[in-house]
């Protein structure tokens, strides 16, 4: 099953091949990656070394998305800006989180996913089958390095397919590598979900089986492969298979991973640290290692802009108030008062004075709405300079006067194991609570004495809000929890009028959104019969 887009995406892979992208491999404390004059599409796919090569090369290209320049990055921001716990303030990015772009097949916010997501993740499947069927065929190999080669290669496939289903439901999976002679054939219609599945599962156990628990920093491991089997399991309604994998990454003996002590400990330096599970590198001295991004500049305010307050790292570098927790977030966050996630960790909710008469006392220069009935009038201003902000993704070694980083991104990590291990034990046996509770102690938080699905979703806002799980956990959960969680508590309503009625991401909500729309360039290069989602 291939498209014409893959007859372009063939063109484009042999270009890249027989240019920068695919790069050797070196296992140093990084997973770097050395360039070499000699590398063509022949030694990619017929040696040892330069199926390495094209291994290296797919955690390049999953990092793509997070370096894209669309509209101030919106790759590494746009799922955590459609969701129950964010208020999305302006920009682009903005139009898209709440509803009014990426809405239909022909907007420009479709075709700002198509490249960010439909293709991006296409592509990395369709190299990653390249890679996993000619390992397979190659003579003269280490046998353990051939495993070593397709293990990965599937995870990333099982990873992508896994995103895009998730996201758009109507897609298509192919295990054939594109060639001259295949390119033009037409895809007619979407897969069944017991053939996505399958071939999840499939990659998801070969990657379990054959990859070590301990590899190189920036390398996917065992415990990565088993986290996402576990996540993949929940979509299916599994919740034995969830449990076991979850719990096997947690208590394996030979599991290197725990949570780490503190909540400021999780982002510290460059998230190397026992807790991550998938960490997407982007070490300024790594070849390849990244670009610029506004990934943390999306979700910090523009406190800097006032006077006697300079940018500084410790306050979340400098910013533009984009994406910003809401006022459901803060207050699932203030419920417990000794809950350490608040302030100064994963959030930053008072800035200080830096400069002047002041420094080190809070700056409460503009106040927001608290009283319906007699609103403040400086609350626009609250939201752009004073209003708490998501500090993860800043690193102690950003530039503070700059919105471009090159900051290491956590994708998964074991604390959402932990939550994983607690709803899969709560849907099948045994007790949750021991699970929930490590990540609420962790957090000085009280524990809790019973778990139901509303507790996991409000644990899971505290612990993984904007870390790009979100909008999936609600999907996940069903038509009903979206509908509501969306209609009820997306943007912050009335405390933000100036994103009432049109910019209201409440009012804006359509059940069918549950789905993203396939752009229709998309759909052009499919078969005339190829399902749009409902809806659109």
């Amino acid at each position: 099953m291939k498209t014409r887009f893959f007859y372009s995406e063939f063109k484009t892979s042999m270009l890249l091949v027989m240019a920068i992208c695919f790069v050797t491999l070196s296992c140093e404390d990084y997973l770097d990656e050395q360039p070499s004059t000699l590398i063509d599409s022949d030694y990619i796919y017929t040696t040892e070394d330069g199926l390495k090569s094209g291994v290296v090369s797919l955690y390049k290209f999953n990092r793509d998305r997070y370096d894209n320049s669309t509209e101030d990055f919106m790759g590494s921001v746009l799922l955590s800006s459609r969701s129950d716990l964010a208020f999305s303030r302006t920009g682009y990015t903005g139009l898209m989180g709440r509803y009014e772009r990426g809405v239909s097949s022909i907007d420009q916010g479709s075709n700002f996913a198509s490249s960010l997501f439909w293709k991006h993740f296409y592509n990395i499947t369709n190299k990653a089958t390249a890679i996993i069927n000619a390992a397979e065929v190659i003579e003269d190999i280490d046998e353990d390095s051939r495993n070593q080669i397709i293990a990965e290669a599937k995870f990333f496939r099982a990873n992508s397919y896994f995103y895009l289903y998730r996201m758009y439901n109507n897609i298509y999976i192919n295990t054939e590598t594109i060639t001259v002679d295949n390119a033009f054939d037409v895809v007619n219609d979407r897969s069944s979900e017991e053939a996505i599945f399958a071939l999840l599962n499939s990659d998801l156990n070969f990657a379990i089986e054959h990859l070590e628990w301990n590899d190189t920093f920036g390398r996917v491991t065992k415990g990565t492969a088993k986290h996402v089997k576990a996540k993949v399991a929940m979509w299916e309604g599994d919740w034995t298979e969830a449990k076991t994998q979850a719990l096997s990454v947690i208590e394996d003996p030979e599991s290197p991973h725990s949570l780490v002590s503190t909540t400021a400990a999780v982002f510290e330096g460059d998230r190397n640290n026992s807790e991550a599970l998938f960490v997407v590198q982007s070490q300024d001295d790594l070849l390849g290692g990244g670009d610029n991004t506004m990934m943390n500049a999306n979700y910090v305010t523009q406190y800097f802009q006032i006077s006697g307050i300079e940018s500084n790292i410790e306050q979340g570098g400098r910013g533009f108030s984009r994406v910003l927790p809401n006022l459901y977030l803060l207050n699932l966050l203030s419920e417990d008062p000794n809950d350490t996630r608040d302030d100064n960790t994963y959030f930053r909710l008072k800035y200080y004075y830096t400069s002047g008469d002041n420094i080190g006392q809070v700056v409460n220069d503009y106040e927001p709405i608290t009283d319906l009935d007699n609103p403040s009038s400086s609350y626009q201003n609250y939201y752009k300079r004073m209003h708490p902000s998501c500090i993860k993704f800043a690193q102690e070694d950003d530039n503070k006067d700059s919105y471009l980083q090159r900051s290491n991104t956590m994708v998964y990590r074991l604390a959402e194991t932990y939550l994983i291990a607690a709803e899969a034990i709560m849907m099948s046996s045994g007790d949750p609570l021991p699970y929930i509770n490590a990540v609420r102690e962790r957090a000085n938080a009280t524990p809790l004495t019973s778990v139901n699905q509303q507790s996991i979703l409000d644990e899971r806002a505290r612990e993984l809000a904007f870390e790009g799980q979100r909008w999936f956990t609600l999907k996940r959960m069903g038509q009903s929890v979206i509908d509501f969680q969306i209609t009820n508590y997306a943007g912050d309503g009335e405390y933000y009028p100036a994103n009432l009625g049109s910019k209201d991401p409440r009012e804006n909500w359509q059940p069918y959104f549950i789905n993203w729309p396939i752009a229709q360039r998309d759909l052009d290069l499919l078969g005339a019969d190829y399902p749009q989602n409902d809806g659109y």
